[in-house]
């Protein structure tokens, strides 16, 4: 996208207009949105009518609920082309993943991600770098955030986001947050874009905050922030790496001695080493490399001549935005939503159960009294005494019963609800309802692996999503991470090993131009073997008939019992650790080692 160099007013001007256009082409799927929240909430409302259901059997919450899943994908990473030293690098992938997995809220953004993902259709992650975060002499870490959809806006027309030009982001935050990490004076705060009013007043607390990324000529991604008629941050070439440098000295600004150093900022390409960088296996990134001259190498009589190492830094060229589909669909850039599939049956429903109400509501006994009876009649149960006259009887006296029958509209109401569980592929078996058939456990289980494979398209795109989550914070990781990173692993033993992430591993040298560059070929998915929730009990199974049949060794072997009981621990069978503690101390493991 072309992007003129213009000034900070009219640069504003041209991202809000690209801002206005996006929000009028989504204006009709956002209104989706809305309207697929309410239903999952239970509204009482009917289209097309003025009039709301009287009541809700909410089967649009209780299909979603039954296939939020708490399980993570495992991350798995291979090399395009294998090597020995590519096989440890996409090892210390997974493990840079998996810790991140631990670290990071993942379990809380997965809950939300799971009904996000089936009520609207989608979910947006958006991946940050956050160079602020310090710990243990490691500077700047990876944020991870789940995303409601109706936080994106995309550039209209366009159904990837690795295919658009720009896209925006927003934010709700607080005005102090503002002031603290943008440098707003509070004075300009009425001019930031107030997320809350009441009646027609900004409540002054909170703001929205607008994120745009986009691509330049170069293709390289730049990040525009801003909130009403206030810029807070323009990065045109946000991957790059940038330092302030003093006007007149030229050194950077932590060593400038400047008594009013006027600075600028500087774009690094290259990173030079002052030293040898130690690399995995006692390998050495050297400090000094031949000079190369169009691809040959600089001669002194017999030898290279030697100049300094200059590393370029690395740049990522994708948005750090991944869109998790719940099941793909032509022309869009969500998913199919199962609230807009199952609409119509949630809406019958609705108006089977307001009939069946309004019936019950109008039933009642009604008494049947000679003209001259000398009593009130009210519907009390039991709030009449009748006294007879002399020379009455008590057939005289009677009852007409009004009580409806409703059996057929239940049953109508039945076989709507089983129209909206075939429409998602998802039967009594799979939500744990007992559906009390006389079968047997082999034919309820191959009932289950079948409702369940129809759902599996769901869990695959939500694996998609992960292994672009871990493209993402790889590519994060090679670009800002100059520290190595502290992970740990566990190995076949159960045993806890440290391990490090170290970007300087990925450098490769290219002998033919004599030049450094960044090897990320590597392919990213989820490891199957973690298993999902709906098949523990099947690995547990599977690990018991190992164990029995002697291919993890002999039964009564402890060692074997260690083995099995880590592979249960795996599939996080329960209380599976113990066991595992257990068999390591009975084999002579100290502290963990041998």
């Amino acid at each position: 996208m072309k992007i003129e160099n213009k000034t900070q007013a009219l640069r504003l001007d041209f991202f809000k207009n690209l801002y206005e256009s996006a929000k009028l082409s989504a204006s009709d799927l956002h209104e989706d949105f809305d309207k697929y929240m309410r239903q999952y909430r239970g509204s009482t409302e009917i289209d097309g009518s003025d009039e709301n259901a009287l009541t809700v059997r909410n089967i649009t919450y209780e299909i979603i609920e039954s296939q939020v899943s708490s399980d993570i994908p495992q991350p798995k990473a291979d090399a395009a082309s294998y090597s020995e030293k590519r096989g440890r690098n996409a090892e210390s992938i997974e493990r840079l993943c998996r810790c991140l997995r631990n670290s990071l809220p993942f379990e809380e953004m997965n809950d939300i991600d799971e009904r996000y993902t089936y009520i609207y259709g989608g979910s947006v992650w958006y991946i940050e770098w956050d160079n602020s975060v310090e710990h243990m002499g490691e500077i700047g870490a990876v944020k991870a955030h789940c995303l409601s959809p109706k936080s994106f806006y995309g550039q209209p027309g366009i159904y990837s986001v690795d295919d658009m030009e720009y896209c925006f982001l927003n934010f709700t935050t607080t005005a102090s947050e503002l002031c603290r990490r943008y440098g707003i004076r509070e004075e300009d705060i009425p001019r930031a874009e107030a997320s809350y009013e009441y009646e027609g007043i900004p409540d002054g607390e909170t703001v929205t905050l607008t994120v745009c990324f986009y691509k330049d000529e170069d293709g390289e991604v730049g990040r525009f922030v801003f909130s009403g008629e206030l810029i807070l941050s323009d990065i045109p070439k946000l991957y790059h790496r940038k330092v302030r440098v003093c006007r007149k000295c030229g050194k950077e600004e932590h060593l400038c001695e400047c008594e009013r150093g006027s600075f600028r900022e500087v774009e690094l390409e290259y990173e030079r080493l002052s030293e040898d960088i130690p690399r995995r296996h006692a390998s050495l990134l050297p400090a000094s490399s031949p000079k190369s001259d169009g691809g040959r190498l600089v001669m002194h009589g017999a030898h290279p001549v030697m100049i300094e190492t200059e590393i370029p830094y690395y740049t990522p060229k994708r948005f750090p935005i991944v869109i998790r589909k719940n099941t793909s669909g032509e022309g869009t850039l969500f998913g199919q939503s199962d609230c807009d599939y199952i609409r119509p049956q949630q809406q019958a429903i609705n108006k089977i159960e307001s009939r069946i109400l309004q019936k019950l509501l109008r039933a009642g006994i009604t008494p049947i009294v000679p003209e001259d009876a000398n009593i009130s009649i009210n519907n009390h149960v039991f709030g009449q005494v009748i006294k007879m006259k002399p020379g009455e009887s008590a057939s005289q006296y009677g009852k007409v019963d009004t009580t409806p029958n409703i059996a057929q509209d239940i049953a109508e109401a039945e076989r709507l609800y089983d129209h909206a569980k075939r429409t998602l592929g998802i039967s009594d078996a799979y939500q744990g309802i007992d559906t009390s058939l006389n079968e047997s456990g082999v034919a309820k289980k191959l009932r289950i692996s079948q409702a369940t494979g129809r759902l599996q398209s769901k869990r695959k795109m939500k694996d998609s999503a992960y292994a672009a989550i871990d493209r993402i914070i790889f590519e994060l990781y090679l670009a800002f991470a100059d520290e190595p990173r502290q992970l740990s692993y566990r190995d076949a033993y159960g045993r806890t090993h440290a391990a490090t992430f170290n970007r300087y591993d990925f450098i490769e040298y290219d002998i033919r131009s004599g030049r450094y560059y960044y090897d990320d070929s590597y392919l990213f998915s989820v490891d199957l073997n973690g298993g999902s929730d709906y098949q523990r009990e099947a690995l547990w199974q599977r690990n018991l008939e190992n164990l029995k049949a002697g291919t993890l060794g002999n039964p009564e072997d402890p060692i074997t019992l260690l083995r099995y009981w880590q592979a249960q621990e795996r599939a996080h069978y329960p209380f599976a650790r113990e066991n595992v503690e257990y068999f390591t101390q009975l084999q002579g493991y100290a502290g963990g080692e041998l």
